[in-house]
């Protein structure tokens, strides 16, 4: 039997992993605010966006206000399910690494 839990590979990826941090803290947040939070690309924030909500970890709102386009994510019940297990399995392996095993 492993000690060790695979990681979520959806997760495991520094920018999906950010914005599924953010998004835990705050529940609900607009994609400019991401944007300048993670420091990322429109372009990359996007597609990552798109493979958290394919994998049902986010819900996306696409809406416009005041003619501008307003894209809002928020975490899914299946996302913070899954982000608290793949924090778990990371504490594992930091527990492990520190010889606290």
């Amino acid at each position: 039997m492993s000690t060790f839990n695979d990681l979520d590979p959806v997760l495991h990826s520094q920018l999906r992993l950010a914005v599924m941090s953010l998004l835990i803290s705050v529940k609900e947040a607009d994609f400019s605010w991401l944007k300048e939070k993670t420091n990322a690309t429109a372009g990359n924030l996007s597609v990552q966006i798109n493979k958290l909500k394919d994998a049902g970890y986010i819900d996306v709102q696409k809406k416009f206000r005041d003619n501008y386009p307003l894209t809002t994510c928020k975490v899914t019940r299946k996302g913070t399910d899954a982000f608290d297990i793949y924090v778990k399995n990371l504490k594992k392996y930091l527990l492990y690494n520190s010889g606290k095993h």
